[in-house]
């Protein structure tokens, strides 16, 4: 009960922001005897971690399709190559610049003077984490997008912000998160259980700040390659993750509960079969590696089970709007995990396994003090350390068996990255956007494009379009940012730092 009171008050605290009074003489009449005049900073971090974290783990009919964990059928244009920007452009848009300008109001108008206060310093700079975080899977996912001119204050609010570079964007987030982490102060006031992740607890977030620091610097590794190396050594120096307790992960609440917080996994898993399939590549990856979390995310197929013979068939992606199938012949997700109303497990955003990856990469490339020789050392663990997370909780004895054949590095050195990256997109299940950044960074795993050719002739999509919604509302900067891409506002342009 309380933790729905809890959840309620977040969504009236959601309803108030950014509201001012719009005529003057009628302050009285416009006082709520319901709602607080002002939002208390603690409920607008908690709205913002509720919505804005758990979608990462949501849009798998289009993201979790394009790289390929997910075969999200017809229903879904995206999934298929082709544009859908009215609907699922301008929502997702809107949604992500929602979550920015809820944050900016905490450094903007509720916690401002207060930035050297041990009442505000660490809040902000917590905030700031928070709002970063959602700044790079913005700008990852679309490129260039309204940065510097967007979440200012009321008084300087600009109609129609200019599109910032990426490669400016990024300089930016990392200068900023070095300066959130440096204002962590353990005396400071901070959120406490209003902090849905880590309950306010400033060394945890300064893990989590060099976590993200970590994850910005590879994302360069292309792009920037001295920037790259520069931030990921320092971003290791830590202090950062040292085992899967310091896991970044939301609580959530089962089905039969309040309906704020579902797993995004299992909130989906009651709509349409027919956006919940599992994919060809992912399934026959598993299969071919004798995975012991198969059984832990897929389901056999219904009519093999009704034979008696269950086995796992994956669906093949963007097989275009014409064709029949029998969903009965292929694996969704595991029923007694995504479909058990009573039950249900945190969703992990930012793990120790990325970590192990990260280390293994950098291994690889000599960074940070590593060798080549201890890249095989950091796979494993990343392994274990992906296996031992909810909802697998695989034994250890099975964690050695599969480590004994999977486990080994072997070949050049951009054989063992394929190795690596393909180990990581199988952890990253569940964790949509960072998977498809991480494929488009490194190439791997390899993918095949389904057979529909859609809007790109049959190759999966390199980015977001803009939202339909730009065109018309910010039409002069929309229209500069569309020509600086390489292939216009489409699906085969790429952002500035997918360079494979």
């Amino acid at each position: 009960m309380k933790k729905n009171t809890f959840y309620r008050l977040i969504a009236a605290a959601c309803l108030t922001l950014g509201l001012v009074a719009c005529t003057e003489g009628f302050e009285e009449l416009n006082i709520s005897p319901t709602q607080p005049a002002t939002v208390p900073a603690e409920y607008v971090l908690s709205n913002v971690q509720l919505n804005a974290l758990l979608t990462e783990g949501t849009n798998w009919w289009q993201v979790g399709s394009w790289v390929q964990q997910w075969a999200s059928g017809s229903l879904s244009a995206p999934s298929q190559y082709q544009e859908d920007r009215d609907i699922y452009e301008t929502r997702n848009w809107a949604a992500h610049y929602g979550y920015i300008n809820n944050l900016a109001q905490i450094r903007n108008r509720l916690l401002k003077g207060q930035e050297e206060s041990p009442n505000g310093r660490t809040k902000l700079a917590i905030a700031r984490i928070n709002e970063i975080y959602i700044w790079q899977r913005m700008t990852d996912f679309w490129g260039d997008i309204p940065y510097s001119e967007s979440a200012l204050p009321e008084a300087e609010i600009i109609l129609t912000p200019k599109y910032d570079l990426q490669q400016d964007i990024y300089k930016s987030l990392l200068t900023e998160l070095d300066a959130a982490m440096s204002k962590l102060n353990a005396s400071d006031i901070s959120y406490g259980n209003a902090d849905l992740v880590y309950k306010g607890n400033v060394v945890a977030w300064r893990k989590f700040g060099n976590m993200l620091k970590l994850r910005m610097g590879f994302r360069l590794r292309y792009a920037d390659e001295a920037l790259a190396r520069k931030t990921v050594e320092e971003a290791l120096a830590g202090p950062i993750f040292v085992s899967n307790a310091d896991n970044a992960a939301m609580p959530t609440n089962p089905q039969d509960g309040f309906a704020l917080g579902y797993h995004p996994t299992i909130g989906g898993y009651n709509g349409s079969k027919e956006l919940n399939q599992l994919a060809e590549p992912f399934i026959s990856t598993l299969l071919a590696k004798k995975d012991p979390r198969l059984p832990r995310i897929a389901e056999p197929t219904e009519n093999s089970k009704k034979a008696g013979t269950p086995l796992y068939r994956g669906l093949g992606v963007a097989l275009g709007q014409n064709v029949t199938i029998n969903r009965d012949d292929y694996s969704y997700g595991t029923i007694s995990i995504y479909n058990d109303r009573k039950t249900t497990f945190p969703y992990l955003f930012m793990a120790y396994s990325d970590l192990c990856f990260y280390r293994a990469e950098a291994a690889l490339l000599g960074w940070a003090g590593l060798t080549p020789a201890q890249a095989e050392g950091f796979y494993q663990e990343g392994i274990r350390a992906a296996m031992q997370t909810q909802p697998y909780n695989i034994p250890a004895d099975q964690i050695t068996a599969y480590l004994a054949t999977e486990g080994k590095l072997a070949g050049s050195a951009e054989q063992q990255l394929e190795q690596i990256m393909t180990q990581k997109w199988i952890s990253l299940f569940m964790r949509h956007y960072e998977a498809y950044a991480e494929w488009r960074r490194t190439g791997y795993p390899k993918l095949t494009p389904g057979p529909n050719k859609g809007v790109t002739n049959g190759q999966i999509p390199r980015r977001a379009v803009y939202s339909g919604s730009e065109r018309f509302r910010n039409p002069d900067e929309y229209t500069t940012a569309s020509q600086r891409l390489p292939n216009g506002d489409t699906y085969l342009s790429r952002v500035w730092w997918d360079k494979r």
